[in-house]
Parts: C-alpha cells; sequence; structure tokens
C-alpha cells in the first residue's frame, strides 16, 4: 500500500533534468536555439516577409529526410512572422496541420480550423464530426473574414499523406474566388522529392516555383544542437563526452537531430530511473540499444507467432553464425522447426515459411537475395537479418 503521507517520495524525479521540456518531440523552441540552419531559416523568411506587412505570403514547398528541421524551422520562422507583423499593425495567424495524423482531406480541414481557432484565441466552436471539408473550410474562411485577418499561413507538415490534394487547391483559390478576402498561403513540407510531381497540372501551375532542400546533418550541427539544449539538464549532471557521442552516433548513422536530441534524453531518464547524479557515456550506449529494440518490437507489431518463430529462428542463427550472415530457406525452416514445436505449435509448411520470409523483406526487416549454388546445384534463395540479432531476439522476448 502507497503511503499517502509520504506522497512527495512517490512523485520524486531528481536532479538530472531542470527543464525536460527543451529535449521533448514536438516542442518548438526560440529561433535562437536553431542551429545549422541559418540559409533555410532566412529563405521561409523571405517567403513570408510580405505577410508581415498585409501582403501574400508565398507557398513554398520544403523537402528533407525526417528529423532535418523543416517542421521547426518552419514552425519558428512562422511563429516570428506573426510576432513582426504586429509590429507593422498586421494581422498575421497561421495553423499547423501534422497531416500524418489527420490524413483524410475531411480530418485536415477540421484540423486547420481548429488551429486558426487557437491562434486567434476567438470563441468559435468547430465540430468533431458531422459536417464536411468544405464546410470546416467555410468556417476557416468565415474566421479570417469576421476578424479581419491580413494574411494566414498554413504548414502542412508531411502533406505527401494526405489523400488527394483538394485543401492545398482550395488553400490556392480561396481568395480568387472570394471566400476569403485574407493573403493566404502555405508551406508544404515533405519527405519525399517527387512530391510536387504528383499533383495535378492545373494546381502545380499555381504555385510559386519556391522549393527548399533540407540536407542531413552533419556531426559538428548535431552537435551544437545538442549543446543549445543541454540546459534543459541541471548544472554538471552530463558527464564528459555525452554530447560529442550522441552528435558523432547520429551523424554516422541517420543525421537526423530529432533522433539525437530524443537519444540524449532517453540517456538522462535511464539516470534518473537509476537515481543517479550522472549521465555517462554508457548511458548513450544502452538509450541506442533500446531506441533499435523499440524500433524492431514496432515493425513486428501485430505479426502472427509463427511470423516470430521464424524471426527468432533467423536471429539466433545469426548469432551463432557471425561471418555468415545469410542463410538458405531450408536452414532457417530447421531452427524454425524447433522453435515452434518448444512452443507447442505445429509448424507451418517449408513453402508457407519461405512465403512469409519474402514478406519480411518486403517490410524491410531481412533482405531475400537469390544465389547460384555450386557445382550441379541450381540457384537458391538466401535470407539475411537487417539488424542486430541480438535486438531482435531482446524485442520479440519482450
Amino acid at each position: 500500500m502507497v503511503d499517502t503521507d509520504d506522497r512527495s517520495s512517490l512523485f520524486e524525479t531528481g536532479d538530472i533534468f531542470s527543464n525536460r521540456e527543451l529535449l521533448r518531440v514536438g516542442h518548438v523552441p526560440e529561433l535562437d536555439r536553431v542551429v545549422g540552419r541559418d540559409q533555410e531559416i532566412a529563405a521561409v523568411g523571405g517567403a513570408l516577409a510580405p505577410a508581415t506587412r498585409g501582403g501574400p505570403p508565398e507557398t513554398t514547398i520544403i523537402y528533407g529526410k525526417t528529423g532535418t528541421g523543416k517542421s521547426l524551422v518552419s514552425r519558428c520562422v512562422t511563429r516570428e512572422a506573426r510576432i513582426e507583423a504586429k509590429s507593422h499593425d498586421t494581422t498575421l495567424a497561421y495553423a499547423y496541420v501534422d497531416c500524418s495524423d489527420y490524413q483524410s482531406e475531411t480530418k485536415a480541414s477540421r484540423e486547420m480550423a481548429r488551429q486558426l481557432v487557437d491562434t486567434l484565441g476567438v470563441d468559435r466552436n468547430v465540430p468533431r464530426i458531422g459536417i464536411s471539408a468544405s464546410d470546416y473550410r467555410d468556417i476557416t474562411w468565415e474566421i479570417l473574414n469576421d476578424y479581419d485577418v491580413d494574411a494566414f499561413v498554413v504548414i502542412l507538415d508531411e502533406i505527401d499523406k494526405l489523400d488527394d490534394d483538394e485543401l492545398l487547391r482550395s488553400l490556392t483559390r480561396a481568395r480568387e474566388s472570394g471566400k476569403a478576402a485574407s493573403h493566404i498561403g502555405a508551406v508544404c513540407i515533405s519527405n519525399k522529392i517527387e512530391y510536387r510531381d504528383r499533383l495535378n497540372e492545373r494546381l502545380d501551375s499555381s504555385l510559386q516555383d519556391n522549393e527548399l532542400i533540407f540536407d542531413p546533418y552533419d556531426a559538428t550541427q548535431i552537435r551544437a544542437i545538442l549543446e543549445h539544449r543541454i540546459d534543459a539538464f541541471g548544472d554538471g549532471v552530463l558527464a564528459d563526452g555525452v554530447v560529442p557521442k550522441v552528435a558523432a552516433i547520429a551523424a554516422k548513422e541517420h543525421g537526423d537531430a530529432r533522433k539525437a536530441v530524443d537519444t540524449l534524453y532517453e540517456a538522462g531518464r535511464l539516470a534518473e530511473k537509476q537515481n543517479l547524479e550522472t549521465v555517462t557515456a554508457a548511458h548513450v550506449d544502452e538509450a541506442v540499444h533500446k531506441a533499435e529494440v523499440n524500433r524492431f518490437e514496432r515493425l513486428i507489431t501485430g505479426s502472427t507467432p509463427h511470423v516470430q518463430h521464424i524471426l527468432r529462428a533467423l536471429a539466433l542463427l545469426t548469432a551463432k553464425n557471425p561471418g555468415k550472415g545469410a542463410f538458405r530457406t531450408h536452414d532457417i525452416y530447421d531452427a524454425y522447426c524447433s522453435l515452434a514445436s518448444t512452443e507447442g505449435s505445429s509448424p507451418l509448411s517449408e513453402d508457407r515459411v519461405y512465403r512469409l520470409l519474402k514478406e519480411q523483406a518486403f517490410l524491410g526487416i531481412t533482405e531475400s537475395n537469390h544465389t547460384g549454388g555450386g557445382p550441379g546445384e541450381g540457384s537458391y534463395l538466401e535470407h539475411r537479418l537487417l539488424g542486430d540479432p541480438e535486438v531482435v531476439v531482446e524485442a520479440l522476448s519482450e
């Protein structure tokens, strides 16, 4: 039983963090904390500059891999643009829509209206259900007109996840069609460089030739990003070498600043859970390992017990034969049958296991390649695990 007289000890957090919000995913820091993106900040600022004086913002398409600062720069600069607009007696409103969460036209249009209400701080009800996408957009136009908004910027993050182009088309034509008096522009963010090629010709021709590419961060940039966040920790908490190690791992593996920040946060959480006073390089290694286990767990979520037996068999074979790497279907099948029997399951046929292995290759969990046999042998398929076998076994065990 929990002692309610000692409630404070139940919620004790220790002294590892002083402001953990600086390390959380989705946190939008002040512009001076955004490093390594000066040219990109200037380019987005230039596209929004007319809107700070009551003119039309330029619609911009931003490309780049995950964690290259696309969303961060867009949100920070848009927020700064609104502040700058106030100094010119101009009302600039904005909305941020994550299209990976709101993939349909209706959901994205609803979120746009809700974000506008929040940005302006107005008392306007936006129904959760029961009306169409065009109705949600009509609410947006009405709010813009009722509150004399001079310019409106909509950030459409991961726009390639939207099921059609109707929302973007509507934004580009709202003023022209007389639905909204405000100047309207969009910042379209995509991980796919070919996104614009998917747009229909009429919509594509209405967009400005305003495109930006965000390259992955290098080790120096990631280190600077992390150093601008170290005040999230208490004084003297981070051991020497922690930040350089996180930066080096991130630059080598993915160039993803978001993952680097998350790794630093997870290392801090591990030290916090262990009631320690210092975050060390060992915590970084543990955080990276934990992230890999979690990633693989997400990959196999929903897979059948037999698929998990197959993957465990391949992982165990890989661990026992570190110099080999790839294994024939029949070898994996033998190991799978042994595991399935141990678990009290009747093994599937070898042909079925062969097909399931090919499915795992399609999902990016394994890699399958045809290889030529020796004298008297035909070609056959070999399968290789894409990942550390110890990580896979641990993830399957959890």
